[in-house]
Order: structure tokens, then C-alpha cells, then sequence
């Protein structure tokens, strides 16, 4: 009777440990533990916030343009994401490895987009961070426009075309960052797998770029 006493405790406690490395960086209520970049709040005659918590979401109004931006650094860790178009498709994308602010057209962090476009989902966008996938060429055109700043080819395809759902149904997309690698799913789909990335850690930001996006989860856990 003891051991099985002390089976069922054990077990307990590794249940309890495994999910105790799983956050929520939105607890559906505020923005605590995000900051907004949006640089026309420069200007004080500004005051339109393009994220805002309206029935237990998070939504990014997509204008005035910008990203809301995690307050902590990550390394090594599953990004567990649902989000909707709720009205026309639009754009949105999600950013790892986030580092330098307006490093990109005085707008961008520096980072690795992951891209939510709708038709797109799963592209990866390189903002002055670089990544390398398989069939480099096919999935990025000519390796003499490849680049990671303005005018260069950014945007390495994403390998499948049918993995979002349709327009107003809820996506999911789980992004791994391990090492120097970041491997993206969107509905269960592997959609990209890139390694060699130029940057282990960073930042996570969600951006607003023109289209109303809702998110219900975003969810992180170590690995």
C-alpha cells in the first residue's frame, strides 16, 4: 500500500513539473508583460492603440502600425498560437528572436517574422536575421537577391498551400525555437523548417499591419 501511495505521489510530481513549464503570455484580461512600438505614437496628437483586449482576446486593430513586444527575452521554447481574421483577410505576422526596435524601415525589429498573411501563413520574413531552409533557391529565388535588409528577397515560402483554414475560422500555429533552428506548424501541418538561424533568443512581438487579427491563445512553453 505504501508504494503504491508513493507511485501515485511521484507521479503527481511530475505532472505537476511538466506542466509547470508552460506560460501564458496572455492572461486575457490586460497587456502585463507586453509593450507597444507604434511609431505614429510619436507624435502626441496620436492617441489610436492598435492592440487592445476586447472579450477576453487580444486584438491587433492592425492601424496605427506596429508591434506589441514581449517585456522578457526567450531561448528554447514552443510558441503555441490561435488566432482569426474575424473580417477581411489581411496580414499579421509573428516575430522570434526579437531584438533591435525600427531596426527595418523605422519600423521593424529586428527579428525573423513569421508570417500570418492570410493564403501565406507559415512564410518566414528575415528582418536583418538570416535563416536557411532546404531548396534555398526554389523557396527564395535567385541567391543574388537574397537578403536581410531593404530591397533584397526576404521571404523564403512557406512548403504547403492549404493548411489555413477558411477566413473567420480559428488557425492554430505552433512555432519551435530550439537552438539555431525554428520549425512552424499552422493546423498541424509542418509549414516551415529553417536552421543555421543567426540568432538563438530574443524577444517575441505580434504585429499590427493593416488587418484586424484576434487572438484567443498565445501560449509558451520551455524546452
Amino acid at each position: 500500500m505504501k508504494r503504491i501511495v508513493l507511485l501515485f505521489i511521484v507521479t503527481l510530481s511530475l505532472l505537476s513539473f511538466k506542466g509547470s513549464n508552460t506560460i501564458n503570455l496572455f492572461n486575457g484580461k490586460d497587456l502585463s508583460g507586453w509593450h507597444i512600438d507604434v511609431p505614429d505614437l510619436d507624435d502626441k496628437h496620436q492617441t489610436n492603440i492598435p492592440f487592445i483586449v476586447r472579450e477576453g482576446m487580444l486584438v491587433s486593430l492592425g492601424e496605427p502600425r506596429g508591434h506589441l513586444i514581449t517585456d522578457n527575452i526567450y531561448q528554447n521554447y514552443r510558441l503555441d498560437v490561435e488566432y482569426r481574421f474575424s473580417g477581411e483577410p489581411g496580414n499579421c505576422g509573428v516575430l522570434v528572436h526579437a531584438s533591435t526596435p525600427r531596426a527595418l524601415y523605422n519600423m521593424f525589429p529586428k527579428s525573423i517574422e513569421v508570417q500570418m498573411e492570410h493564403g501565406n501563413a507559415g512564410d518566414f520574413w528575415l528582418i536583418l536575421e538570416d535563416i536557411e531552409v532546404p531548396n534555398m533557391e526554389n523557396r527564395r529565388g535567385p541567391k543574388e537577391n537574397w537578403g536581410i535588409t531593404e530591397g533584397k528577397e526576404r521571404r523564403i515560402r512557406n512548403l504547403t498551400e492549404d493548411s489555413e483554414n477558411a477566413l473567420g475560422e480559428w488557425n492554430n500555429m505552433v512555432i519551435e525555437c530550439r537552438a539555431d533552428t525554428v520549425k512552424v506548424w499552422v493546423n498541424g501541418d509542418l509549414v516551415n523548417d529553417g536552421y543555421n538561424a543567426s540568432s538563438k533568443k530574443g524577444r517575441i512581438a505580434l504585429q499590427a499591419e493593416g488587418s484586424e487579427v484576434e487572438f484567443r491563445k498565445i501560449e509558451l512553453t520551455d524546452l
